[in-house]
């Protein structure tokens, strides 16, 4: 008897010698995609179909067991629809599958491991998955700290299946055969002080939950610094701009500066000139030997109206330079 067959390499669109990491960046591109709950009406359908066999591809690509046995079917895997396993495999038992367990009868033929009657047996404690989310803030919340509270999609064990992805024969109406709903789930995060853009903060026990029994995962988010207005951020580091009029970057100055603590007074040099950088020290961001240092960049102004005074002042400072 054939079953039809199932290219787990094709479905996420890996080659057969995909890394580890290739095959979960796969897929989780393509269950971001075709997740159902992203999707309504006859695109619903069609998405649960596609979600089903994107994750019935990892469940066998990202097993190391389960793949070597995959790929043991070795030249079969370019027979066509209708497969026969090679004589040397063991452990096929073909049956008409009712699809009962939410994977392909060609994946139960080979990890089945025997005739299907009725509900699988139930397995052992599964740990939940680790999720990754981003977290937005602004520089002032990073560079503070504190707590906020934020909004996320998550997935939670369907009710009327208890994650099994059925009900009775049929797949379960409630999850589409998944096993798991959409849900949203309001947190507060507890953000340290001088967080950086990129920065990881691990929410214990709030990623996927575990199966009969199994410990939640872990909900890990990854900062994501939006820009400023008025600073730019290197490293500990913070960057800003003062804008000087000719005469106080020729003569120096005193000027006000703004940083995250509030504007503070800089003193600027006698012939300053634009695009040096003068520094105040421990202006930047909190870190764990101390502060960074805020650098301000010179910008000077030139006048683009000028008083028939002003200009004829310009025109004498312009004679005596000659010949300087």
């Amino acid at each position: 008897m054939a079953v039809t067959y199932q290219d787990y390499y094709e479905i996420l669109g890996v080659s057969r010698n995909a890394t580890e990491k290739e095959i979960k960046a796969a897929y989780r591109k393509l269950a971001r995609q075709w997740h159902p709950d992203l999707h309504t009406g006859k695109d619903k359908e069609k998405a649960e179909e596609k979600f089903k066999q994107i994750n019935e591809a990892y469940e066998v690509l990202s097993d190391p067991e389960k793949r070597a046995r995959y790929d043991r079917l070795g030249a079969n895997w370019k027979a066509g629809q209708d497969f026969h396993p090679p004589p040397d495999m063991e452990g096929f038992r073909f049956y008409s599958g009712t699809g009962a367990t939410g994977f392909s009868d060609f994946f139960e033929a080979i990890f089945g491991g025997g005739e299907f009657f009725g509900r699988p047996a139930r397995r052992g404690p599964v740990p939940g998955r680790d999720v990754e989310s981003e977290l937005d803030l602004t520089l002032e919340e990073a560079y503070r700290g504190g707590e906020k509270t934020i909004q996320i999609s998550a997935r939670e064990i369907c009710p009327a299946c208890g994650g099994d992805g059925f009900d009775e024969n049929s797949f379960c109406s409630r999850c589409g055969g998944t096993g798991m709903t959409g849900s949203v789930k309001t947190l507060a995060v507890r953000i340290p002080p001088g967080v950086h853009h990129g920065s990881r903060i691990r929410l214990k026990g709030q990623g996927g939950e575990g199966l009969n029994g199994g410990p939640p995962g872990d909900l890990y988010l990854k900062v994501r610094l939006l820009p400023h207005p008025v600073f730019r951020v290197e490293g500990n580091d913070l960057e800003t701009e003062v804008v000087l009029m000719p005469h106080q970057a020729v003569l120096g100055d005193q000027v006000a500066v703004p940083t995250l603590d509030g504007p503070v007074k800089m003193k600027v040099p006698p012939g300053a000139r634009a695009g040096q950088r003068l520094r105040l020290r421990g202006k930047g961001m909190p870190h764990k030997a101390g502060r960074g240092d805020q650098y301000v960049r010179i910008k000077i102004d030139i006048p683009d109206r000028l008083t028939a005074e002003e200009e004829q002042l310009y025109r004498r400072l312009a004679d005596l330079r000659k010949g300087v």
